[in-house]
């Protein structure tokens, strides 16, 4: 459960958020943003002084993953909502404002586009701080670049989800005054992703490995596989296979042998997992995860009403190959009524949380949600090199035919068509679908063959009116003026 650690709302880049967000910590232990200790009485003028000052500091930081990759947050929407893999119908709250992601007819007064440029400025706020605070804090200096690197590691991941969502976006360094926000312009993408690029740099080279980090932590291999994705997405192949291959040859990670293993609530932070986000559940006042009750069909179930959010499409479903047992793993076909009836609907799989108890309506889910994982980096790196020995190794998992051989698949018959696809369905409704077509330049011609109303420019969200509306000097992107 959140608490406030300070007692003022914070100003800082009210231009930007017009309302700005509250700093705000967990509670537990000092190994993991689950778990941290509450403290009463503080604020910014004395709290960060000593280590524990700032481990707390720093895991209220990490708790803002749970905003930003929640199952109705910024990268579900834009991931998933926005590709092929799912579709929404009746789902609660503003209907129109959600349909307009699936049907690309996002405007400038989208509540739910202005609400994920709040998420994001919010969270930085929270990096920002901790950052800026360390500079003047008399500590360890290996302890400074330790938490610096964590949140230089989550500024990197959430500008980076930024630039490819609005493009040109204010890159704000510094936690700063309401008056210094009307000040900020939007940034040019290549600037943001040089910010992006020295960030993780720093992460990447601060950063302890995944044998020697508290599990949901940033690590190493964390910092070098977003890294690679990064650079991919910018054209870099080069740099992206030196750091990739970093992650392969530093023996941290390796797949699971069952991919439905990697589901199961008994088995969180596999060997598999490169960067995931921690969840108890089970009770109403730890941090419960809502991917199963949001993406169960909106239907009342047993205690609850599903969210309807990524319901899964045919075109999806069938992208599978026969025999292939991670459509199994992903898909759930459908739910028994209260009549005993069984309804057939296809929907997320991955994060089943059906025993998990209910409270209140809410489903207080205990499954993790996996960031990044060691199959993402066999993928990118096969993207990386043009190399299919790594989209083998993926494939060889689920027992496959190898792409190269007689038995594999004839459709997919390029090294790029055949990552397309092995991407698709090894990470299906994992939240990259969209960012992949996106980076590989394939988001027009796919979706658009799927009735899409896919453009170029609607490849960008509108800065939301509220912004253009407090900032003068933050200007439209083309086409939604």
């Amino acid at each position: 459960m959140k608490k406030t650690i300070n007692n003022r709302v914070v100003n800082g880049l009210k231009a930007i958020l017009v309302t700005a967000g509250m700093l705000t910590l967990t509670t537990g232990c000092k190994s993991s943003f689950l778990d941290l200790a509450p403290i009463s009485n503080a604020n910014s003028e004395n709290f960060y002084r000593t280590t524990a000052d700032f481990d707390l500091a720093a895991n209220a930081a990490m708790a803002t993953l749970y905003s930003v990759y929640g199952p109705e947050g910024p990268v579900s929407y834009a991931g998933e909502i926005q590709s092929d893999n799912v579709t929404l119908n009746a789902v609660a709250g503003i209907q129109a404002d959600k349909w307009a992601y699936r049907d690309y007819s996002i405007n400038s007064s989208n509540t739910i586009n202005y609400t994920f440029w709040q998420t994001y400025y919010s969270a930085l706020y929270n990096v920002n701080i901790v950052i800026q605070k360390l500079e003047g804090a008399t500590l360890d200096e290996d302890y400074k670049k330790s938490i610096r690197a964590q949140m230089q590691f989550l500024r990197g991941l959430y500008y980076f989800n930024m630039v490819q969502t609005w493009g040109d976006i204010p890159l704000v360094l510094t936690p700063i005054t309401a008056a210094e926000s009307y000040t900020y312009a939007r940034t040019a993408q290549a600037d943001v992703y040089k910010q992006i690029l020295t960030d993780l740099q720093y992460a990447a080279d601060n950063l302890p490995l995944a044998s020697a980090t508290a599990k949901g932590k940033p690590t190493q291999g964390a910092a070098k596989t977003l890294l690679g994705k990064v650079y991919l997405a910018q054209g870099d192949k080069t740099n992206a296979a030196r750091v990739l291959k970093e992650v392969v040859d530093s023996k941290q990670y390796s797949l699971v042998s069952s991919y439905a293993s990697l589901w199961s609530n008994a088995n969180k932070n596999t060997s598999e997992s490169i960067f995931e986000i921690q969840f108890l559940g089970g009770s109403p006042t730890t941090p419960f995860s809502e991917y199963y009750q949001t993406f169960f069909p909106a239907v009342s179930y047993t205690g609850y009403i599903g969210g309807g959010i990524n319901q899964v499409t045919n075109d999806l479903w069938n992208e599978f190959e026969s025999g292939d047992p991670r459509r199994t793993a992903s898909i759930d076909t459908g739910y028994v009524d209260a009549k005993g009836v069984f309804q057939a609907v296809r929907f997320p799989k991955k994060w089943n949380d059906k025993t998990t108890p209910v409270t209140t309506g809410k489903v207080l889910g205990i499954s993790n949600f996996v960031v990044l994982r060691y199959a993402d980096a066999l993928l990118l790196l096969t993207e990386a090199t043009d190399d299919p020995t790594y989209l083998n190794q993926v494939r060889a998992r689920v027992g496959l035919p190898a792409y190269g051989t007689a038995n594999y698949p004839a459709r997919y018959n390029s090294v790029p068509l055949a990552l397309e696809h092995e991407r698709r369905v090894e990470l299906a409704l994992e939240f990259h679908r969209w960012f992949d077509l996106k980076r590989t330049s394939r988001a027009i011609p796919v979706l658009t063959a799927k009735g899409k109303a896919a453009t170029q420019q609607r490849l960008i969200a509108p800065i939301p009116l509220t912004v253009l509306q407090q900032n003068s000097v933050i200007t439209q992107n083309p086409g939604y003026n």
